[in-house]
C-alpha cells in the first residue's frame, strides 16, 4: 500500500479551508448521515417519541465521530486499491493530500471523542456499542472479509446496524428485543442496497479484485439473491408492530408501501440483472428507502401520532358498533 501511495503525485493545501475539507472528506459524510438517521429512529422508538435534545445532539454527535473514525481508518487500509480506480484516485490519501499518519492520529482521536462523549452524556453502554461497531468495520469487514469473501457484505453488514443499537441504548440503558429487530432490518437491507451498486460498477470491483458477489458469481445470482433478501426484509419490518407492538399503524401502513416499492424494484433487477439503470435505480431508491422507513418510525412513535391514532380507531370502533347495531 505504502508503495503505491509514494508513487501518487502530492497535492498540497493551499490553505486551512483545503486542509479541513480533506479530513471532512475521509469521513465520508454521506454515508454518516444514513447512519445518524438509523440512530435517531433507534432513539425515538426507544423512548417512546420523547427524546432529550441534549441527549440526542450528544449521540448523534458521538455517532458520527465513531463513525467518521471508522470510515477514516478505512480509507487508510483502502488507500491502495482507490488510487487504481479513476473514481476514487483524488481522495485525500492516495492523491497524496493527507498523510496515512496523520489520518491515523485523526482516526483515533475521533474514536476517543467519540467515546468520552457517550461515555459521560450518555451511558457506557452505548459508548461500547459505538466502539464495538468501529472495530467490527475495520477488523472484521475491511481487513478480513472485504477482499477475501464474497459473503463480505452480508457478514460486514453487522457493522453498519449498531448505530441504531447505539441510539436506543442512549435513552434506555439496556437493549431491548425491538432494538435487536431494528438491528436485523439494517443488516438484511445492507446486502440488497450494495449489491445493487456493486452490479452497477461491478468492473471497478474486478479491476482492484474485490470479490464482490456480481464479480464472483455473476449479474444473474446476485439479482437472484437481492430478490430473496428483499422479501426477507419487508416482513421483517413489520415485526415492530406485531408482536413486538413498538410501532403503530401509520408506521405499518408506510412500511408496507414503502417495501411494496422495493420489492417492485427488486422484481424489475431480477428481470434484467445485468441492466445497469436498473441496478442504480434500485440502489438510489434503497437509500431512499432506509431513510424514509427511519422517519415513519419517528413520527409513529410520537405522542401527537398515538394520540390521533387512538382517537381514529376510537371513532372507527364507534361507528362501526353503531352499525351493527342498526342492522341486528
Amino acid at each position: 500500500m505504502q508503495e503505491v501511495i509514494s508513487h501518487s503525485l502530492p497535492r498540497h493545501h493551499d490553505n486551512i479551508l483545503q486542509v479541513i475539507k480533506s479530513y471532512y472528506e475521509l469521513i465520508k459524510p454521506r454515508i454518516i448521515l444514513l447512519l445518524l438517521i438509523t440512530t435517531a429512529a433507534g432513539m425515538w422508538l426507544g423512548a417512546k417519541g420523547e427524546v432529550s435534545p441534549l441527549l440526542l445532539l450528544v449521540t448523534l454527535t458521538g455517532g458520527a465521530l465513531a463513525s467518521g473514525a471508522a470510515n477514516t481508518i478505512n480509507c487508510i487500509y483502502d488507500s491502495d486499491i482507490d488510487y487504481i480506480m479513476e473514481r476514487t484516485r483524488w481522495r485525500p490519501i492516495p492523491s497524496g493530500r493527507v498523510k496515512p499518519r496523520d489520518a491515523l492520529i485523526f482516526a483515533l482521536t475521533l474514536a476517543a471523542t467519540s467515546f468520552s462523549l457517550l461515555t459521560v452524556f450518555a451511558n457506557l453502554l452505548a459508548a461500547l456499542l459505538a466502539m464495538s461497531g468501529i472495530v467490527f468495520y475495520v477488523a472484521v469487514y475491511t481487513h478480513c472479509l472485504k477482499r477475501h469473501s464474497v459473503q463480505n457484505i452480508v457478514i460486514g453488514g453487522a457493522a453498519g446496524a449498531i448505530p441504531p443499537l447505539v441510539g436506543w441504548a442512549a435513552v434506555t440503558g439496556e437493549l431491548s428485543w425491538a432494538a435487536w429487530v431494528l438491528f436485523a432490518i439494517i443488516f438484511i437491507w445492507t446486502p440488497p442496497h450494495f449489491w445493487a451498486l456493486a452490479i452497477y460498477i461491478r468492473d471497478e470491483y474486478q479491476e482492484v479484485g474485490v470479490p464482490m458477489l456480481p464479480v464472483i458469481e455473476g449479474n444473474e445470482e446476485t439479482a437472484r439473491q437481492i430478490w430473496v433478501y428483499t422479501l426477507i426484509l419487508i416482513p421483517m419490518t413489520l415485526l415492530l408492530v406485531y408482536p413486538l407492538h413498538a410501532s403503530g399503524v401509520v408506521y405499518a401502513v408506510l412500511a408496507t408501501y414503502l417495501g411494496a416499492i422495493f420489492i417492485k424494484k427488486a422484481w424489475q433487477l431480477l428481470q434484467n440483472p445485468s441492466n445497469k439503470d436498473v441496478a442504480r435505480s434500485l440502489f438510489k431508491y434503497s437509500i431512499y428507502y432506509m431513510m424514509l422507513l427511519c422517519l415513519v418510525m419517528v413520527i409513529d412513535s410520537l405522542p401527537f401520532t398515538y394520540a390521533i391514532t387512538a382517537t381514529v380507531v376510537e371513532s372507527l370502533q364507534t361507528f362501526v358498533g353503531g352499525a351493527i347495531a342498526i342492522l341486528f
